[in-house]
């Protein structure tokens, strides 16, 4: 059956139009049930066991909704049909395994599409997996179940109407049957309506209470109405209202308004700050500091601010509040004004349950926010600022009168609007200062607060009946709202991950954390691999040699030059004397786009991972493992495919020539890097892949000289590196990494076959051409560490990246051989974000890298672990071979800026997992250890100072207050000419670069107390230099060392024991 429906429309020229859309009914559609007798339900299974569509289970897709549903006593045997409000708002309910025989109608995937694509994607995920038995009934195409829209109808009650229809429709196809269709919503007025029409419907939370076997179900359905437990606190009257988006508009239109991503310091949750670009074009930190000036926004939200008076600018370093419970920190937007930057916040206490914290945090500039008497911020003003009737200050200033003299503080703001939320699912535990009064039965749902492991994120008040189980746990939360009138987010419980302190759940964590996908590769994934799998061989004809679309240069001496152990090799050199006195050099990346063909289930799953995460003890890998350690794996002595970089270099490794070519070789050794430094320091040894190596590492050191005359910069950063326990994968060494002089060998020709790749691609593409970018950090960004290099007279030139490059060189204190390689860690810290983009949306001066000093730059050499450099193959082979097809993926600006926002994105959550790693193994190796190191102080911060430990590569907060005792004041202040910390009697000093001694030890305190993290946390204590009420005392460091030696011994007690047990079980009785 046809229908037609026509409608008019208005072009951009200005004509009015006529257009008709045909929309197709049939009655032929199955109803998804797996033992339908109807002649068309039958029909459909048929046709999809011929088409060979059934799965290895033997569930049929045209009906995989089970004769032998789940029972209640109120429906019997039911199939659920949600709304779409309850996919949206539950969708964690709707993902457990334990969901399944669920109908989801066509409608309702319509409108989820446009409500929200993530939940439509994660609804459209679980349909694939025929063992939820789910089934799509398209009621939108079906005779019986269409319905048109009625006059003076609006779109959603049309729709609900749909909805109710096809239920309706389904109970009297079922009929017979005994199985009932049950309509799942939390709309009243379409639940009144289903119910008048004798349809069977229901509330959310009336479905679960049929699973009564898993309670943890209503825990998970999203939090909506909970009562603030400090609503009763007179001091609180909620937050402001945010503007309308007419006000928010008009705002940034005249450039009152600024916009940008929030993001909170890690170590003050109750500061943050954004980069916004000002009305003279040029982009500057705004700070945004305590709650109220947050006004509700969290970690990564896209923000709409106001600036603040200059009155309010921050003049000083903020505080450390890593281990505060946030109720008892006062809210720094809510103190006045002082300009005495070294002034002591008087200590405070906020009663919370039966638990008194003491706030600990040092003086400083204080932000106060001013609202109108309502609480409601005002309209915006275009012309200028507004003011308080009862103050004569303007409430904010306009963005147009902000400068680059910092002078008089760094810039402030409160947010006024959100123009995204970013909120996720969190890895949370249960507050510890939480004290729940009175008395509950077992099963009561209880109002608790909850701790986001990321400090960043505020606490959040869930609903649960899991109190007592949740303690001591890690576990998922969800944000559903924040309302103005609560002082936290409203969230609800999703799943439980494990004990808190286990290895394997602090894993998990981070990696939820950090938003890194490390769930197996499904099936639909694997199905993309070569049916050969581990046996497959190169082939001359199936890949490409024999019609010469692939070159042969397996004769060539080949060779890669990994980390030791490295499995996944993506490249391979090599290197010869030409005829005429030049040389050959190649660089050989692995081929993988020869296996991962775009828009695959494969590709799909490579591009959303975009990036391998390394971790301390394992690899989370972007491709499955047959191909990244195996089948691309450049490894010696076997055929592999290639896409090879070759040049001709003169004897000053200037390029003459450069090809490109799809190619296949045998690569004659792998080595590792000490086994490639070793080949060269040893002068007897004089096989061709050595001289190769040599030969290599002389061009290497020229390209190398080159690039740091053009300005390219050696920055440094500290790198762990631990060795771990064979069967326990525990830490049992600590050390950092040392480079070779063939890292730097490697690394150069990567670097040149990168550049040499950017260009080509560019050239051939020039409007989405996948590069990489790092900008040039603002001038303002190395203002403390000039202050801190003053008294050294060492002055940090930061006009260009040569300029910088040549006065790190000359920053040298013959007194201490380390204070270069830490002034080159503080630069690494001054430098901006470097991102990957799309050619066609920046200007050729914005595609400059200042690190490397190139103009322009791409990822090409590690394919495997990167999706950026699969891109960049497909980009390559298009612009060497005119029978290349591609599709839209590699010439569409807006999808490649798309895929480049998601690679920037991963890139940078799988550096922080790593960091992350790394933290949670350093704390392993240092649990019941107390060791003494040297070390330098890296940062000031108005309440302590960070101290970088240079044997272990591991930084830490000495803090100048008492993290524990109660009404400490500050024993140090800040000064801000100096920038440093400088103690009450004047006598000692604190600042930048300067050498210290410390006491390394991870806190005893039960991961259940730690507010941070519920992780034990790596403390460190001043020895030297001494400073009364800071330092330890002689007495204190050996108590400390005889603790130390103590614990020690009974962990090797208890070492006895295990060994005993599992190697000598006879011998337990004696134990």
């Amino acid at each position: 059956m046809l229908r037609n429906k026509s409608f008019v429309k208005r072009t951009r020229k200005g004509n009015v139009v006529r257009t008709v859309k045909e929309h197709y009914l049939r009655d032929d559609i199955s109803c998804g049930y797996e033992k339908c007798t109807t002649g068309v339900c039958e029909n459909a299974r048929a046709d999809a066991e011929e088409q060979g569509r059934i799965s290895g289970n033997a569930i049929n897709p045209a009906a995989p909704l089970s004769s032998a549903p789940r029972n209640s006593v109120e429906w019997g045997p039911h199939y659920l049909v949600p709304d779409t409000n309850a996919f949206v708002n539950q969708i964690d309910i709707f993902e457990r395994p334990i969901i399944n025989n669920v109908i989801v109608l066509s409608t309702v995937l319509d409108e989820l599409r446009g409500l929200s694509i993530a939940v439509y994607n994660r609804v459209r995920t679980i349909v694939k997996d025929s063992e939820r038995r789910w089934f799509v009934f398209s009621n939108e195409h079906h005779r019986e179940t269409f319905v048109d829209r009625q006059p003076n109808e609006s779109p959603n009650d049309r729709n609900d109407r749909a909805i109710r229809t096809a239920v309706k429709w389904l109970g009297k196809h079922l009929d017979g049957t005994s199985i009932a269709p049950v309509m799942v919503t939390n709309d009243e007025d379409n639940l009144r309506k289903a119910c008048g029409d004798g349809i069977r419907a229901c509330r959310m939370d009336e479905c679960l209470q049929v699973y009564g076997e898993h309670p943890e179900l209503l825990d998970m359905m999203g939090s909506v109405n909970i009562q603030d437990r400090n609503s009763s606190d007179s001091s609180w009257s909620g937050y402001s209202d945010y503007m309308s988006s007419v006000q928010v508009q008009a705002g940034l239109k005249s450039g009152v308004l600024l916009q940008g991503t929030l993001q909170i310091a890690p170590y003050n949750y109750l500061e943050g700050s954004i980069y916004a670009t000002f009305p003279d074009g040029k982009e500057r930190r705004v700070l945004i500091v305590g709650r109220e000036n947050m006004n509700r926004a969290i970690q990564g939200d896209k923000v709409v601010i106001q600036i603040l008076p200059k009155s309010k600018w921050r003049v000083s370093p903020s505080a450390a509040l890593v281990d505060e419970d946030e109720d008892v920190v006062p809210d720094i937007s809510t103190k006045s004004t002082s300009t005495d930057s070294s002034s002591v916040v008087p200590n405070a206490s906020v009663e919370d349950g039966n638990t008194r914290k003491r706030a600990r945090t040092a003086g400083g500039n204080k932000i106060n926010t001013t609202r109108n008497t309502d609480g409601a911020i005002p309209a915006v003003n275009s012309n200028g600022p507004t003011r308080d009737e009862n103050n004569s200050e303007p409430e904010f200033i306009n963005p147009a009168s902000v400068g680059d003299d910092l002078s008089e503080g760094e810039p402030t703001g409160r947010v006024v609007g959100i123009v995204r939320r970013n909120w996720r699912s969190y890895c949370a535990f249960l507050d510890p200062n939480f004290s729940h009064k009175g008395t509950r039965a077992s099963n009561a749902p209880i109002n608790i607060s909850v701790l986001a492991m990321d400090r960043r994120i505020p606490k959040i008040k869930i609903r649960t009946r899991q109190l007592d189980v949740l303690s001591g746990q890690r576990f998922v939360v969800a944000i559903d709202s924040w309302p103005k009138e609560s002082r936290y987010p409203l969230g609800h419980f999703v799943r439980a991950l494990g004990d808190a302190g286990d290895k394997a759940t602090e894993t998990e964590v981070l990696l939820l954390e950090h938003d890194v996908p490390f769930q197996p590769f499904t099936q639909n994934v694997r199905a993309d691999l070569p049916t050969e799998g581990a046996k497959w061989l190169f082939d001359p004809i199936r890949d490409q040699l024999a019609c010469g679309k692939r070159r042969d240069l397996r004769d060539l001496d080949v060779c890669s030059i990994d980390p030791p152990g490295c499995t996944d090799i993506d490249d391979a050199l090599h290197a010869f004397v030409l005829p005429n006195g030049n040389f050959q050099v190649g660089v050989h990346i692995a081929d993988v786009t020869n296996f991962v063909k775009p828009n695959t289930a494969m590709d799909k799953e490579a591009a959303y991972r975009s990036t391998t995460v390394y971790l301390v003890d394992k690899r989370i890998d972007m491709l499955p493992e047959l191909l990244g350690t195996n089948l691309c794996s450049l490894m010696s002595n076997v055929d592999r495919l290639a896409f090879s970089c070759i040049w001709e270099l003169d004897s000053e490794a200037n390029i003459v020539d450069v090809t490109f070519h799809k190619s296949v070789i045998h690569s004659k050794a792998s080595l590792s890097y000490e086994e490639a430094q070793n080949r060269i320091d040893d002068l007897a040894m004089k096989d061709s892949i050595t001289n190769n190596i040599r030969l290599l590492n002389s061009l290497a050191k020229k390209l190398r000289k080159r690039r740091m005359d053009a300005g390219a910069l050696t920055l440094s950063s500290p790198e762990v590196r631990f060795r771990l326990e064979n069967d326990s994968q525990d830490p049992v060494d600590v050390e950092m990494k040392a480079l070779k002089e063939t890292n730097a060998l490697v690394e150069e020709f990567m670097l040149l076959a990168n550049i040499s790749v950017a260009q080509k691609i560019y050239e051939h593409f020039p409007d989405s051409a996948l590069l990489r970018r790092h900008p040039e950090p603002p001038a303002q960004n190395f203002d403390n560490l000039q202050h801190a290099l003053k008294p050294l007279d060492i002055q940090l030139e930061t006009g260009s990246s040569l300029a910088l490059a040549q006065s790190l060189d000359r920053a040298v204190l013959p007194t201490d051989p380390y204070f270069n390689n830490l002034l080159r860690i503080l630069t690494t810290r001054c430098m901006m974000q470097a991102q990957y983009f799309c050619s066609g949306l920046f200007t050729p001066e914005e595609f400059r890298h200042y690190g490397l000093a190139s103009p322009i730059y791409t990822h090409f050499t590690s394919p495997i672990r990167r999706y950026a450099d699969v891109m960049v193959h497909r980009l390559l082979h298009a612009s060497i071979d005119r029978d290349a097809v591609y599709g839209s993926e590699l010439t569409d600006k807006a999808k490649m800026n798309e895929q480049c926002d998601i690679l920037n994105h991963r890139h940078r959550m799988a550096q922080q997992a790593g960091r992350s790693s790394v933290e949670l193994y350093t704390n392993l190796f240092f649990k019941g250890k107390t060791v003494e190191e040297p070390g330098y102080v890296t940062q000031i911060l108005q309440n302590g100072f960070s101290v970088l430990i240079p044997s272990y590569g591991i930084e830490g907060i000495v803090y100048t207050t008492s993290k524990d005792a109660e009404n400490v004041a500050a024993v140090m202040d800040y000064e801000k000419e100096s920038h440093t910390l400088v103690s009450l009697d004047k006598q000692s000093i604190i600042g930048l670069f300067q050498r210290v001694h410390v006491v390394l030890q991870v806190d005893d305190k039960p991961v259940s107390a730690n507010v941070s993290s519920m992780r034990r946390k790596l403390s460190l204590q001043l020895i030297k230099p001494q400073i009364s009420g800071l330092s330890l005392t002689a007495d204190q460091l050996k108590a400390l060392r005889a603790a130390a030696n103590s614990n020690a011994q009974s962990n090797q007690d208890d070492e006895k024991i295990v060994e005993m047990v599992t190697k000598h079980p006879e011998q337990i009785r004696n134990v």
